[in-house]
């Protein structure tokens, strides 16, 4: 494992609807990440659909699982943040890869900076048709049912509601408000508490750092759809948001 205590964090790879040469850029950015970083962060919607059926998982993946699994042998620490695309991956995942999961927003220590970590669906004002769907598709009921499916039928009518692959040609004023809220929420977050050094979000798909006050930054990763776009952590540094050129991250 590399001696070195910098952190990378990336979003958005929605794999599986990403278009194919910004699908084959992420994973070889993930294959090489291991190398530079004690710690890989994938703050949300790794997967465009992910779900674990009681006779099996969302499949297609191969190829991710075993590049999770290598880096966490590896001994790199790698945390998955469940998104609004693949919040229902749980023990079968972390089984297969070895990866911690987080199912909701968490401050941590990152590279010395306390941090506040989230994906972002459904904080901040607005998205409140979004929110009320959130909690009916979160609920115990409805998962039970959906996990009742055989798994290509459930994956197949996953793919037929997900809009992703359309996202990239509806960017606008909806997706700029989407931003624009998330980052006032940030903001706020970092005002409300002045120990707090960064708030880290993707969900928006539009990369953002902000230094908000002296010492306290607001970023969004952005997404690997369209910008192939990630964060540096290392300690003593300012947070760094980078586009991967092909190198080492």
């Amino acid at each position: 494992m590399s001696a070195t205590k910098r952190v990378l964090i990336a979003s958005d790879a929605h794999l599986g609807a990403s278009p194919p040469d910004q699908e084959r850029a992420f994973l070889a950015w993930l294959e090489r990440a291991p190398d530079v970083a004690s710690r890989i962060i994938l703050n949300g919607d790794l997967f465009d659909f992910w779900f674990e059926y009681r006779t099996g998982t969302t499949r297609g993946y191969r190829v991710v699982l075993d590049l999770l699994r290598r880096a966490v042998d590896a001994g790199v620490r790698v945390t998955l943040v469940g998104g609004n695309h693949d919040w229902w991956a749980g023990t079968r995942l972390r089984d297969a890869t070895g990866v911690e999961i987080v199912h909701h927003p968490e401050t941590l220590d990152l590279a010395g900076r306390r941090t506040l970590l989230a994906h972002g669906d459904g904080l901040g004002r607005g998205d409140l048709g979004y929110r009320l769907l959130r909690g009916l598709l979160r609920g115990r009921a409805p998962r039970l049912a959906f996990s009742a499916l055989p798994p290509p039928l459930g994956d197949r009518i996953a793919r037929g509601v997900s809009r992703t692959a359309r996202k990239a040609d509806e960017w606008g004023p909806a997706q700029e408000a989407r931003s624009r809220a998330l980052a006032e929420w940030a903001e706020a977050a970092l005002v409300a508490d002045p120990e707090l050094e960064l708030v880290l979000l993707g969900h928006t798909h539009l990369p953002l750092l902000r230094e908000v006050r002296e010492g306290q930054w607001y970023v969004n990763t952005g997404d690997w759809l369209v910008h192939r776009s990630y964060v540096v952590l290392e300690p003593d540094r300012p947070p760094r948001l980078l586009e991967w050129d092909g190198g080492a991250p």
